[in-house]
């Protein structure tokens, strides 16, 4: 195989919403209600419901800009690369990577929906919910059919209403839902916690993948005052929690046919992880877990898929991880993003690996994880980084004009803090609101 040839699924990027996502598909009893763009200030883009705004309207959305500019947040749609909110132009982003389908995280609600736990009124956070889905699943997904993989965020603070969901959008062909990594964290039950059942059930009996996407930086800085390099490396790890969470939980043991998905953690310390839980197990046989005489990283692996972006260990260590669970993702527009050249960057780790174990990480793994087939929309043949990247010679890959804009990083010009991004992402601006 050469690079070419090799056909890749992002099984991690993310959409920023375009400003009239919530009007086809909201309720009309809350179409007044549903989030919308206003102006800040000094001239922002803000996302507001109610009395709250989300003065991130685009998180580290930062892709087409120079790197030195990539610690500049975006604060309005004309700092953006179109493809970011843009369904056509991303289809333009994705073929110039040669990236055939792409699984999108949402902004608004935040990667895992938390920020719709905030609302007082959970009516309304739940015909969000619903007008999320029904936009993302029926607007953004069926926009060009074969390239997106459908996903649904839930009503996190009602297990009932989750599950039902669930059930709701898998009849739409949405075969993944996002949700944090450690609920506890904003105050929900914990992992642990039978409160999350129904919710379990659903996805096992209708065959939706769980991703846990990396959001807790709880767990990845000591402190405030820790360069933020120190945070940015860490936090894919950060799921190393949460996979020991779920081995050592009832959940995998309980639903035979549940799967989850670590999104955005990494795959090369997985063996160590694998190793760890099966000595903890064999040597702490007082803390009375049974496994059923199979080892937990056994477990583990049958329900739980992992991805990375640049991990040549991961590759190397592909048998240990076990190839059958490993997924490739772009993270596009984040600056995490190897776009546009994702396939010279991954195929330089894959060169070692056979023909079948390529196919299976760059996108049989995630066809069978998310239920997904864009074969059976496109021809094959069309769906190569070759053939896409043909279609994509009109693509204008040159720096954001207005890449400069932004809040900047820091107010001073050494090693930029975790502090400092803290800040940075929780200046609140006035918000001028028409009536």
């Amino acid at each position: 195989m050469k690079m070419e040839d090799m056909i890749l699924i992002s099984v991690d990027d993310h959409v920023v919403e375009p400003p009239d996502a919530f009007e086809r598909h909201a309720p009309a009893k809350y179409k007044d209600r549903m989030p919308k763009v206003v102006k800040g200030a000094g001239g922002e883009d803000l996302w507001a419901v109610e009395d709250m705004t989300f003065p991130n309207m685009a998180l580290n959305a930062v892709v087409g800009r120079r790197k030195e500019e990539y610690g500049m947040e975006p604060t309005c749609y004309e700092q953006l690369r179109t493809g970011t909110y843009d369904v056509k132009a991303r289809v333009d982003d994705m073929n110039v990577n040669g990236v055939l389908s792409s699984l999108n995280f949402p902004s608004v609600p935040g990667v895992c929906g938390q920020n719709l736990e905030r609302l007082k009124d959970k009516n309304l956070a739940y015909a969000i919910v619903q007008t999320w889905n029904d936009w993302h699943i029926l607007d953004w997904c069926q926009a060009a059919p074969g390239r997106f993989i459908p996903m649904g965020i839930v009503p996190t603070w009602d297990a009932e209403l989750a599950a039902e969901e669930v059930k709701r959008i898998s009849a739409l062909g949405c075969h993944a839902i996002v949700f944090p990594p450690n609920p506890n964290m904003t105050g929900m039950p914990s992992l642990q916690n039978e409160f999350w059942d129904p919710l379990w059930k659903a996805c096992a009996d209708n065959n939706v993948n769980i991703c846990m996407h990396i959001s807790d930086p709880s767990m990845s800085v000591p402190s405030t005052e820790s360069p933020v390099d120190v945070f940015i490396t860490n936090l894919p790890i950060s799921l190393y929690a949460t996979a020991s969470d779920l081995t050592f939980s009832a959940i995998l043991r309980k639903y035979p046919n549940i799967r989850f998905s670590l999104s955005e953690g990494g795959s090369g310390w997985i063996p160590h992880f694998k190793d760890r839980a099966d000595f903890v197990n064999k040597q702490h046989i007082w803390t009375n877990q049974d496994f059923g005489g199979r080892k937990p990283s056994e477990v583990f692996s049958d329900h739980v898929f992992n991805c990375f972006i640049y991990d040549p260990v991961a590759v190397k260590l592909r048998k240990e991880i076990g190839v059958d669970t490993m997924m490739w993702e772009c993270d596009y527009p984040h600056s995490d993003t190897t776009w546009p050249q994702s396939p010279e960057v991954l195929w330089e780790s894959m060169k070692e690996a056979s023909d079948d174990e390529i196919n299976k990480i760059t996108h049989e793994n995630a066809m069978r994880a998310y239920n997904f087939n864009p074969f059976e929309h496109l021809k094959k043949e069309d769906c190569t980084v070759g053939a896409l990247r043909e279609k994509a010679k009109h693509v204008d890959l040159s720096y954001t004009d207005t890449s400069g804009a932004g809040i900047p990083p820091a107010k001073h010009d050494g090693v930029v803090t975790y502090g400092d991004i803290l800040k940075q992402l929780a200046g609140t601006h006035a918000v001028v609101r028409e009536d």
